[in-house]
């Protein structure tokens, strides 16, 4: 399931966009502060960001601009009033993926959404396919023959990294660190989950003293 973390400190609107995101069964954390959202990251790591621009201690501009300078990709929708062409642009300058101005359609919001988590698996249709698998992004889910595959949280991780590097090698590194989501993690570990996907079916290629790869075949 997506993980959301919503930077918003109107009372109203944040209760209303985590009730109809929790409705299409994303998992929302939700923050009232840039400080907060900043401490947030740190603990987990989410799916997408959605960043109010004028909220307390830290903006969502200078926050973005720091997370961005830190290494963190994680894609992000700003949700602001500011309508200007200067905020729009030093909103994308600072790395925003998209910017949404107050008011908007919840609908609206969701297929932008789901276009953004298709760009993050370098994708323009709604699943990639592998053999006889595909992966549904929107759902982020994986499938043999249009039947479902029941994925521990771990084994889905490894999965959402290898098809979003689809026919990429993905280094053992980023997938122990991804796996681990701040906590340390063993390659013997990575090993069993990879082997129990293969179990599954996935052909999941070792490179050897590098990482896995996933190939579209």
């Amino acid at each position: 399931m997506l993980k959301i973390l919503l930077l918003e400190d109107d009372t109203i609107l944040f209760e209303t966009l985590v009730e109809l995101l929790e409705s299409e069964a994303f998992v929302v954390t939700h923050v009232d502060d840039g400080q907060k959202a900043l401490n947030a990251t740190f603990l987990q790591q989410y799916d997408l960001f959605l960043f109010d621009v004028n909220v307390a201690h830290v903006g969502g501009f200078e926050l973005l601009e720091s997370l961005r300078e830190s290494g963190n990709k994680t894609p992000t929708i700003f949700i602001t009033a500011l309508t200007d062409i200067a905020s729009l642009s030093h909103g994308f300058e600072v790395g925003a993926d998209d910017y949404i101005k107050k008011p908007f359609d919840f609908d609206e919001l969701l297929v932008r959404i789901n276009a953004l988590m298709r760009k993050a698996y370098h994708s323009y249709t709604d699943a990639l396919h592998v053999g006889e698998f595909h992966f549904a992004i929107e759902k982020e889910e994986l499938y043999r023959k249009d039947v479902f595959v029941a994925l521990s949280p771990s084994e889905l991780k490894i999965t959402k990294l290898l098809f979003q590097n689809l026919d990429a090698t993905v280094q053992k590194e980023i997938l122990l660190e991804y796996l681990g989501d701040g906590k340390e993690m063993s390659e013997g570990s990575l090993r069993v989950h990879i082997n129990k996907l293969r179990k599954i079916g996935l052909p999941i290629t070792t490179i050897k003293r590098v990482g896995y790869r996933l190939a579209s075949l």
